[in-house]
């Protein structure tokens, strides 16, 4: 174990897990109970095309990705808000849409093709030292909002109406969780792929939802969940040479199947 820590590579694969397994759990609690979860689908599928946009461009997948999935997010909330299209329908038109540029898009790039699957399926061992800070960074901005906002986020979340009523800027709040949202998914891409990072989001949180009422409790458990499972899944992954994202996401499935099985033999 001490010799596998000594790689740079898996002390930057080890960091962006664990800093992308508390993001998603403390986020993902938010979603669930707003009921976000196929919006986050939407939006991590939609990075494909913000990946692919970027590399055409020549810029940073990453932040290209941030700012493409942002637009999409902010669109998708504005027509469930102001028009007539329901907020599952309007996820599933950008779905299919984005993910469509996505294709368009490679077949237009020359050569690189290899970093866009890397992107789709997760690539944890090639994380970079400016994927770690852009990660980093965006983590602390992310969490630093929620600490500032997050009492409000949770009132618009259980009782919209109220908040609404209270005065407090509900619409605003609901963009400004959209945008987390958003950020916390696209920066976790790298850690376990397009295709599987909503997984990541919603599965820690739907299982520590199994085994307490309690928003505080929840949100621990959640976070312990996101982080066992990315360091875990990682080592596994490492010693039984399968694809990380992979692993990651079938050892929080693996934990939430063990949650339930627990709610269901304590009731």
């Amino acid at each position: 174990m001490m010799e596998l820590l000594s790689y740079t590579f898996m002390q930057r694969a080890l960091l962006a897990g664990l800093v992308t397994g508390v993001l998603c759990a403390v986020v993902g609690v938010y979603v669930v109970n707003r009921g976000l979860s196929f919006m986050g689908a939407g939006i991590s599928h939609a990075a494909f095309g913000g990946v692919a946009l970027g590399v055409w461009l020549g810029v940073s997948p990453v932040l290209a990705a941030i700012a493409f999935c942002l637009v999409v997010g902010w669109s998708i909330a504005w027509l469930s808000l102001k028009t007539q299209v329901r907020e599952d329908t309007a996820v599933g038109i950008f779905f299919a849409s984005t993910m469509a540029l996505g294709i368009l898009l490679l077949g237009l790039i020359q050569g690189l093709r290899q970093d866009l699957f890397a992107y789709l399926f997760g690539s944890i061992l090639a994380v970079t030292p400016q994927d770690l800070w852009i990660i980093l960074g965006c983590a602390l901005l992310v969490l630093a909002t929620l600490a500032l906002w997050g009492k409000e986020l949770l009132f618009i979340i259980f009782d919209p109406q109220g908040a609404a009523v209270s005065g407090l800027p509900a619409t605003r709040l609901y963009f400004l969780l959209i945008t987390l949202v958003t950020v916390t998914i696209v920066i976790s891409i790298k850690v376990v792929g397009i295709v599987l990072v909503s997984a990541l989001l919603v599965t820690p949180a739907a299982a520590a939802a199994q085994l307490s009422q309690r928003f505080g409790i929840i949100m621990v458990l959640s976070v312990i969940i996101g982080v066992v499972s990315t360091q875990g899944g990682l080592l596994l992954s490492y010693g039984w040479d399968t694809p990380s994202g992979a692993t990651i996401v079938l050892v929080v499935t693996a934990l939430f199947i063990l949650a339930s099985a627990y709610a269901r033999l304590r009731r």
